[in-house]
């Protein structure tokens, strides 16, 4: 007996029933940049309309990052939306001004302000979801990237069907309807449908982690495991009960075991260590997700750190990303977000040439640079953990500035064989993200060479061939 293929609008109309995303007499708004699967998904809602009893609204934001292409984009779907009739708000903002000013990757600081903006309708609007058109084919990419990335069992879990996103004050709710259609099911039914929909060129860059993994990791694993993507999904499925039933326990067990005062939580030591270690797991990150109102650099090694210190002795302190610290005490456990005033920096809002040798102001206080014959003194020449740090003068030069990071920076750590991203040493050193701005960063022609109070390149280190060594010193004001 043949077997009877579903559609895509019904494979979408089962989906959102089943999941129950929206409701009856309800409008939507639905985010359309243009590509395939947004314009797939506008056009199943649209044809659906009548079915769910639904409004539509169509949002677009123009990024400003591919010129006339994002123009473009912008125009394809203002057309569609006369064409289908649906109101539409198309908006532009300057994405790479916004990663500049937040010293963010480039793809985090699109999605920030796409969210912000969807948001922004959303509240507008009173409309309490906003539809995206996120696929099957994201959700596998999106697993094995938070599989890479080291999230744990939550990030098995890929793509939702209905996600909360939140940063700062700015809150939305999203749902994916699309979740069972492939990205080849979507670009075949605009092609059906005659729908013409854009191509992003940014799509087939390798800089971007999200196309490499879609371009170069995938096939290598459908060529090993032609059913890997199936295999994938299952393992998100089964993540997602476990979690759901993780979640439901640690539920009736946290008010019992933590409490929360101001910008602290506090947690009974001896309830806490008597609970099973996945709802320990869970409650902390509930707990550090309270405080920081998002887990954005939160990973698993994080949580874990603090599970493997619990029972240490007590005065043993725990620093986590955003300046939170997870303190033990004899009988309790406090998890403390640190205020930002504690940052040693200021701001440095100019590039400053040092003077080598010689003190150079900079706000919060100044440089010291000296140049020492490693004849002169029997001190151990090593990167420090505190302001002072010393170099090989012959590989530094004297050419030397101070300054905040930017976007893009990279240096190899000390100790490490290969150059790594500025963001992500300091999110691996649990540097507040409040203090990631301030902190000085000393460059040489071409490379930096110290990240103050934390880490010198590896390049630059004195050796047993060193014969002049350069020190650096902050001095607070």
């Amino acid at each position: 007996m043949p077997i009877l293929k579903i559609s895509p609008e019904q494979k979408v109309l089962r989906f959102i029933k089943e999941r129950r995303l929206v409701l009856p007499w309800q409008k939507l708004v639905v985010a359309v940049s243009g590509g395939p699967d947004s314009v797939c998904l506008l056009h199943i809602l649209w044809k659906l309309r009548q079915e769910l009893d639904i409004e539509l609204h169509i949002a677009h934001l123009n990024h400003q990052l591919r010129g006339a292409e994002s123009d473009a984009d912008a125009a394809y779907v203002a057309g569609l939306a006369s064409k289908l009739g649906i109101p539409a708000t198309i908006a532009s903002r300057d994405v790479k001004a916004y990663r500049a000013q937040h010293h963010i990757s480039l793809e985090e600081a699109a999605r920030e302000v796409r969210y912000t903006f969807l948001a922004g309708i959303a509240a507008e609007m009173g409309v309490e979801r906003v539809a995206v058109g996120h696929n099957a084919s994201d959700h596998i990419e999106t697993i094995l990237m938070h599989l890479i990335r080291g999230s744990g069992t939550r990030g098995l879990r890929g793509l939702l069907p209905v996600n909360v996103w939140q940063h700062g004050k700015e809150k939305l709710t999203i749902i994916r309807p699309l979740l069972e259609l492939t990205r080849e099911e979507t670009v075949a039914y605009c092609r059906r449908h005659r729908l013409q929909p854009r191509t992003d060129s940014s799509n087939l860059s390798p800089e971007l982690f999200r196309n490499r993994v879609r371009l170069e990791l995938l096939p290598l694993l459908r060529r090993d495991n032609p059913q890997v993507d199936e295999a994938l999904q299952r393992t998100a499925h089964l993540a997602a009960d476990d979690l759901d039933f993780i979640a439901k326990e640690a539920a009736l067990r946290q008010d019992d075991v933590a409490r929360r005062e101001g910008d602290t939580i506090i947690f009974d030591k001896k309830k806490f260590l008597a609970l099973p270690t996945a709802l320990k797991r869970h409650i902390m990150r509930q707990a550090i997700d309270s405080l920081l109102g998002d887990l954005k650099d939160i990973e698993a090694k994080h949580i874990e750190d603090v599970l493997n210190a619990l029972e240490k002795p007590a005065g043993r302190v725990i620093g986590l990303p955003e300046g939170l610290k997870f303190t033990i005490e004899y009988d309790k456990y406090t998890l403390t977000a640190a205020a930002d005033s504690t940052c040693p920096f200021r701001v440095l809002e100019k590039e400053y040439i040092l003077q080598v040798p010689g003190k150079t102001a900079i706000p919060g206080g100044e440089m010291v640079v000296s140049l020492l014959s490693v004849h002169q003194t029997r001190k151990k020449y090593s990167e420090g953990n505190d302001f002072t740090a010393f170099f090989d003068f012959a590989k530094t030069g004297g050419a030397l500035k101070v300054r905040h990071r930017v976007a893009g920076d990279r240096f190899q750590p000390l100790g490490l064989s290969n150059p790594k991203k500025l963001n992500t040493f300091m999110i691996d050193a649990r540097i507040p993200r409040a203090w990631r701005v301030r902190i000085p960063i000393v460059t040489a022609p071409g490379q930096i060479i110290w990240v103050a109070g934390w880490r010198i390149d590896e390049r630059v280190k004195v050796t047993d061939k060193t014969n002049q060594v350069l020190r650096l010193e902050f001095r607070q004001a």
